[in-house]
């Protein structure tokens, strides 16, 4: 039978190393940080390098989208058509929202200033819509607390104003709750900390810098259930075409039926 005095000794050794390996693994803990907050501070000079130099080519694309707009003024509806074509865009557009598109003259995206924000503009041609010439909606990022917004307020002209979608025209006209007008997304002002405006994001990222690629092109998903249909038909021909082969070889009276059908329609068209 063990001992009272041999069973203490036995705990004690075990709290012993229970505090060895704790002192271990908190040194091991501590170095660990150290190495974490240098990782850190690279990772912090690589993202300022980063926007030094999104800021450098922004200037030098700057005279280049100058030259670029002074082309798409040539296009008819260049920027409205991609805007419309655009798999994500289009989508915000309701009928409404499209007439008014036909007088957009071009657009433009302005982010000189990468730490700070952006802003994009709506240029439009005089419309029955609305009086302004140019409609713009400014991104301010703090460095500190939540994302500012400004919008150029919209003057409607007399009953064209767009509430919830639906022109004051046609308030008596029902339609489906869910069609938003796109102008409401200048009513916007501000956003929630860590939420990025992702039509914003979408205009400056994607249809700003090549509008060619939704102006011109198809719908990639269109096309592709084109392809789908395409290959539809042409497998329900094949098998048409193997069931009219194995009808021949089963049949030879069949054979001589589709003779008599271009016999009879010879005899219709005399």
């Amino acid at each position: 039978m063990v001992s009272d005095k041999s069973k203490k000794l036995k705990v004690s050794d075990k709290s012993e190393n229970a505090e060895e390996i704790d002192g271990e693994l908190v040194l091991s803990i501590e170095k660990l940080q150290e190495i974490q907050d240098e990782l850190e501070k690279i990772n912090e000079e690589a993202s300022d390098k980063a926007l030094e130099i999104e800021q450098k080519y922004n200037e030098i694309r700057k005279p280049v989208y100058d030259k670029r707009n002074n082309i798409i003024k040539s296009i008819s509806n260049l920027w409205s058509t991609a805007f419309l074509i655009h798999p994500a865009l289009g989508d915000l557009l309701n009928e409404e929202d499209q007439k008014i598109f036909k007088h957009l003259s071009s657009l433009e995206v302005e982010d000189q200033d990468v730490k700070s924000g952006f802003s994009i503009a709506f240029n439009f041609n005089p419309n029955p819509y609305f009086e302004n010439t140019k409609i713009v909606k400014t991104f301010t990022f703090p460095e500190e607390g939540t994302t500012k917004v400004v919008s150029t307020p919209i003057k409607w002209k007399g009953g064209k104003e767009i509430s919830n979608g639906v022109s004051q025209e046609k308030k008596g006209k029902k339609r489906p709750p869910s069609d938003i007008s796109f102008f409401s997304w200048f009513s916007d002002i501000e956003l929630k900390d860590d939420i990025h405006d992702e039509i914003a994001q979408i205009i400056k990222d994607d249809l700003w810098p090549n509008p060619l690629n939704y102006f011109y092109n198809e719908d990639p998903n269109e096309a592709d259930e084109d392809e789908d249909e395409a290959s539809g038909v042409e497998k329900d021909g094949d098998d048409n075409a193997n069931d009219v082969e194995e009808d021949d070889d089963d049949s030879d009276e069949d054979y001589y039926y589709y003779y008599d059908d271009d016999d009879s329609d010879d005899d219709y068209d005399d």
